[in-house]
C-alpha cells in the first residue's frame, strides 16, 4: 500500500502558518483544528513543521510570553518529507526511527497533504483486516 491511497481517503487539505506567526498562534490553531502540528509556509513553499512537541520545548527554554515567540525562530525547518509513492511499510520505519509523528508529502516539491503516525497505522490495520477476512473465506470454502 501507498501513502497515495491514504491521501485519497484522506484528503489534501494542510493545515498551515506562517513563520511571522507567534506561539499562541500556532496553540490557538491546534486547539481549534484537534492536530498536532502545522506546516510553516510562505506563500505557497513549505519553510518548516511546528509541532505540539515543538511549543512544550519552546515553554522549558523561553521565559517570554508565547504570544512574542515566533514561529520562525522555534520551527523544524529540516523537515522529513515523504512522497505519494512511498510505501507505508517504508514509511513506518522512517517516522518509528526519526520519532516524528506528522509527515508532509510532497508531490513535484509541492505540498500534497501530511500523513500521521494515527493514519498509518489505521491504514495498516485496514489493510490486514481485508487480509485477514480473504484468507478465512479461503480456508473456510
Amino acid at each position: 500500500m501507498y501513502l497515495r491511497e491514504i491521501l485519497k481517503t484522506k484528503g489534501s487539505n494542510v493545515l498551515a502558518i506562517e513563520p511571522t506567526a507567534t506561539l499562541a498562534d500556532v496553540v490557538q490553531k491546534l486547539v481549534e483544528n484537534r492536530c498536532g502540528s502545522l506546516v510553516v509556509c510562505e506563500g505557497e513553499t513549505m519553510v518548516g513543521i511546528i509541532s505540539e512537541r515543538d511549543i512544550l520545548i519552546a515553554m522549558a527554554e523561553v521565559s517570554e510570553p508565547l504570544d512574542t515567540v515566533l514561529v520562525r525562530g522555534r520551527m523544524t525547518t529540516d523537515v522529513v518529507t515523504g512522497t505519494p509513492d512511498d510505501t507505508i511499510s517504508d514509511i513506518m520505519g522512517l517516522m518509528s526511527d526519526k520519532r516524528i509523528r506528522h509527515l508532509p508529502i510532497l508531490e513535484d516539491g509541492k505540498l500534497a497533504g501530511v500523513i500521521s503516525i494515527g493514519d498509518i497505522v489505521k491504514a495498516q490495520h485496514h489493510q490486514l483486516t481485508v487480509e485477514n477476512h480473504y484468507l478465512k473465506n479461503y480456508i473456510q470454502s
